[in-house]
């Protein structure tokens, strides 16, 4: 579901995404992610993306439209005025039941809540639709399920300063100012100046990324910078301890995006229907399985992880972010007790893989 570098960065989206200076005067765009032409580089080059909206403020004239043109995984929320964005996940009213690992052991979540993506991003969505804002109601994107989702086009009705957010990123937000008539408002040419500014900095943040270490006994799942900008990958990549370690897998402190620290059979990248696979696949589902989003064990006594954990070596964080505003954890901890070598994946972003031998 939440596949931030490979996402609707299709030809046809590229063709609505030329950039603020081919708009005309009373409509201006908005890139939901990265513009196309600059994904190639920020995806194959940094291994990275960037959770922002570009530009990220945009100014119009009131009457005037935002079309919003969807080139990553991300939605658009406009609250009603002093509002909250919506969360990416939220209580379904069920609880969880049924839920076993592979030795047939029942997991410590079943009671728990279950929870699903929230109803409100789901279909129909308003991609290929019109709409207008005012700031007395919510205007809600949805998802991008579709593989070429259209363009939404907002019409602003009334002067104002308008904060949206993506609910699938928490800290990813813009701004549209809408200026009564006659009152100035930048060029084509001044916004694509802006987009480029926006664009050459970001690059200059992700370049650095990959190379920063955390500190002794932490695992970074994933390295942030400003701006929304994410490195996809764990820190160290690789790396040997001793049996009887602890880790921390941890967001990086200012992250806008959502990972899981996941050991267990499978590459869920190359073999879809491995144990890993398959709990990956959960989040391009309507329904989310509990194994993949909650934490395979209570947070205290530290778990521990040997090849036949959970009948299979199985390990997970649950879904975790740096926000302060979600219920989600932010880290997990695991201790090592048998020597081997254990390979971890985001069950997310399945392509971010990290390995821990441990001796």
């Amino acid at each position: 579901m939440v596949r931030a570098i490979a996402a609707v960065t299709m030809t046809a989206a590229a063709a609505l995404v030329a950039g603020p200076a081919m708009a005309s005067a009373a409509t201006k765009t908005v890139n939901m992610g990265l513009p196309v032409k600059a994904q190639k580089t920020f995806n194959e080059q940094l291994g990275s993306d960037v959770n922002a909206f570009f530009p990220r403020v945009t100014t119009i004239h009131v009457g005037d439209s935002v079309r919003f043109a969807p080139t990553g995984f991300h939605t658009f929320d406009f609250p009603a005025s002093g509002g909250q964005p919506l969360p990416l996940f939220s209580p379904t009213g069920q609880k969880v039941s049924g839920s076993l690992d592979a030795a047939g052991t029942p997991f410590w979540f079943n009671g728990q809540d279950a929870v699903g993506f929230t109803p409100a991003l789901g279909p129909p969505g308003l991609f290929g639709k019109s709409v207008k804002y005012n700031g007395s109601a919510r205007v809600e994107s949805g998802l991008p399920l579709a593989n070429n989702p259209p363009v939404i086009t907002v019409r602003f009705t009334k002067p104002g300063r308008y904060t949206y957010y993506c609910d699938v990123h928490p800290g990813m937000k813009g701004l549209v100012i809408v200026k009564p008539k006659g009152r100035k408002v930048p060029s084509a040419r001044a916004d694509a100046r802006r987009l480029a500014r926006q664009l050459r900095n970001a690059k200059r943040v992700a370049a650095g990324l990959s190379g920063q270490a955390p500190p002794s006994g932490t695992v970074d799942v994933g390295n942030s910078g400003p701006g929304g900008v994410e490195y996809f990958g764990f820190l160290p990549q690789t790396q040997t301890v001793s049996t009887g370690t602890t880790l921390v897998f941890r967001m990086s402190p200012g992250s806008y995006d959502v990972h899981t620290a996941t050991a267990g059979p499978g590459d869920p990248e190359q073999q879809p229907d491995s144990y890993l696979g398959k709990l990956a696949a959960t989040f391009e589902a309507p329904v989310l399985d509990p194994i993949a989003v909650y934490p395979s064990d209570p947070p205290t006594p530290t778990p521990t992880l040997t090849p036949t954990t959970h009948g299979n070596g199985f390990w997970n964080t649950g879904v975790m972010d740096a926000s302060s505003a979600t219920a989600l954890p932010s880290q997990g901890s695991v201790t090592f007790t048998a020597p081997g070598q254990y390979e971890f994946y985001c069950l997310i972003h399945p392509f971010m893989h990290g390995t821990v031998v441990v001796r």
